[in-house]
């Protein structure tokens, strides 16, 4: 009786969670669709040659390059952010040491799409560039070179998948009245790179936009299942203003389940006489 009915607990959950999964595989599809949308008209329009885009393009990338030239202690301050500060390797060892630390506070799941979210964005990043295979702009006297193709830009698309996971993850260790200015830094800092690799001539406009935007794409779809786990493991829904885990905040490390650990106090007996405790006898 008692097996009967363990087994029919079993097949019970077994079937709620198979539905769960299809839930979130359906709207996880849902989710990649739309936020690829804006990526894909881009990439249509830059594989089509559309002639408005290519001419925003080029008339940036001349007139950026003609003040590089004229301002060789402003290039290299751009060089220097682009190439150090902002660097790809300088933000993925920044996403890894932090993955680290996730870790250490047993944060598992925290730590799985911090590392997930950025190791698919340079995986996808890398597969659009060898799909177009748009070639790099080509002045006539360049400041910076830049190997690899070109569409999207791989400095733009890294840098909006590496603030959003500092921001999403160390947001709810910011006392509330500076979170607006973690999000100001992580904007100006994304519009910063893009800014860089346009000014440097080693990228287009859209190549820029396109990076951010398959970026933010990646961003949102590993989010939406992060959020769908924490409503199966009913801990509700996280605002975005406060981070993604706000029980980040809590002093020790998570357990496997994600709880902290459970503090037993002991109690001497002398105290709990006075408390008007009485020790139980054996």
């Amino acid at each position: 009786m008692v097996r009967a009915t363990a087994r029919r607990l079993r097949d019970r959950r077994r079937r709620a969670a198979d539905r769960r999964f299809g839930i979130h595989l359906l709207g996880s599809a849902a989710v990649a669709a739309v936020a690829a949308v804006p990526f894909g008209l881009l990439l249509v329009l830059v594989e089509g040659h559309w002639q408005p885009l290519r001419r925003l393009d080029v008339g940036a990338a001349r007139r950026l390059n003609e003040t590089a030239l004229e301002h060789p202690a402003w290039t290299h301050t751009l060089r220097f952010l682009s190439d150090r500060v902002w660097d790809p390797f300088t933000l993925r060892t920044v996403v890894a040491l932090l993955t680290v630390w996730l870790l250490y506070r047993r944060a598992w799941r925290l730590a799985a799409w911090s590392a997930v979210t950025a190791v698919v964005g340079g995986l996808v990043g890398l597969l659009v560039k060898t799909v177009v295979e748009r070639a790099r702009p080509s002045l006539e006297d360049p400041v910076a070179h830049a190997p690899g193709y070109s569409f999207p830009s791989g400095h733009a698309m890294t840098a909006t998948t590496s603030f959003a996971i500092l921001l999403l993850v160390l947001l709810p260790m910011v006392p509330r009245a500076l979170r607006a200015l973690c999000w100001c830094a992580a904007v100006v800092s994304v519009l910063g790179v893009g800014f860089t690799r346009i000014a440097l001539g080693v990228h287009w406009f859209s190549d820029v936009v396109g990076g951010w935007l398959l970026g933010l794409a990646v961003v949102t779809l590993t989010t939406w299942a992060f959020e769908a786990w924490r409503t199966d493991a009913g801990r509700g829904h996280a605002e975005l203003r406060e981070g993604l885990e706000p029980e980040l905040t809590g002093a020790r490390p998570r357990t496997q389940g994600g709880a902290q650990s459970l503090h037993i106090p002991v109690i001497h007996p002398s105290r709990a006489m006075r408390g008007g405790l009485r020790p139980t006898s054996r």
